[in-house]
């Protein structure tokens, strides 16, 4: 097993990451009845559906390949990313050039977009498993559209920060969070030897533990970065309970093979998965967007909001 630190002084090179995956077949029950017909992943946080956020957050990091795991009521996500020719011509006719350029970079000239179905819900491990054919051998990252994430202060977004780190180590890459004592079995939990400031080698995952049982804080969010073996690791694992496949459990198994780091990444975090979180990035967004934000933040300071 390497050990990561040596890898970066040596200045290694690794295969580039070039295909994110996202998994968004599933049913996002919690936002009933507004995802009756409608996909989760299209909910918009101001102007932007919450999977285009994910989207553009892979192609700043460099990633031209988008891989879509969708499933029976998704083809609003594909329409999305698809050339829209008749708004495209309306727009052109109608001299309107600013909105015409915003329709366009939804997906741009140089991003390719593909799609694989996950027939059944079975876990995110499945749901990545599902991937595998368009992904190949080479490492590749995964984004959950559910967690809405920003870099710090306009620095670079977190998976970015993700790939720097992978292209210094060649190591699998997590961004984790630290997060309450009484949160920790909401989320995956890691633990191991720190490497860096920001940065441990996972030796233990446990995913959703008890408070009392939880080997430490740092919870992972919904950003990876996988070396292209993970696959194998999922196709070994046992179905749990209703047929489901952990990633969580892949993970831990690849991190007794080769290296696998926690990146505590600088950045906020926002859980779209759920109402709270969703509200909570529609305000804070709002009030950073550059054509309603000063409206907004003016309209709020207006209100009695303790009353």
């Amino acid at each position: 097993m390497s050990n990561p630190s040596i890898a970066a002084s040596e200045g290694n090179l690794f295969p580039p990451i070039r295909k994110a995956v996202f998994p968004v077949a599933g049913l996002g029950t919690r936002f009933l009845p507004a995802t009756k017909a409608s996909p989760k992943e299209m909910l918009n946080v101001v102007d932007k559906p919450i999977i285009q956020y994910a989207v553009e957050e892979a192609y700043a990091a460099g990633i031209r390949h988008m891989v879509f795991v969708t499933g029976r009521s998704k083809r609003a996500i594909e329409d999305h990313f698809d050339t829209s020719y008749e708004l495209e011509s309306e727009l052109e006719a109608a001299g309107k050039k600013a909105l015409l350029e915003v329709v366009r970079s939804v997906k741009p000239d140089d991003m390719l977009a593909t799609y694989v179905r996950q027939p059944r819900a079975l876990g995110l491990g499945h749901a990545v498993l599902c991937a595998a054919p368009l992904v190949g051998i080479e490492p590749f990252a995964v984004l959950l559209a559910d967690d809405l994430m920003t870099g710090h202060n306009g620095g670079p977004n977190v998976l970015a920060q993700m790939v720097e780190v992978y292209r210094r180590t060649g190591a699998s890459v997590l961004a984790v969070q630290e997060v309450p004592q009484e949160h920790v079995s909401r989320y995956g939990i890691v633990a191991g030897p720190q490497v860096d400031e920001r940065t441990i080698k996972v030796e233990q995952m446990v995913e959703k533990p008890q408070p009392a049982d939880a080997p430490s804080r740092l919870g992972v969010a919904g950003r990876y970065i996988l070396s292209g073996n993970i696959f194998e690791e999922i196709r070994k694992l046992p179905k749990g309970v209703g047929g489901e496949i952990q990633l969580t459990d892949a993970i831990a198994n690849l991190a007794r093979q080769q290296d696998v780091l926690a990146y505590a990444y600088q950045g906020r975090r926002y859980d779209c998965g759920s109402k709270e979180g969703f509200l909570e990035a529609t305000v804070e967004m709002a009030l950073k967007h550059p054509q309603v934000g000063s409206f907004f933040r003016e309209y709020l300071q207006s209100l009695d909001l303790l009353k």
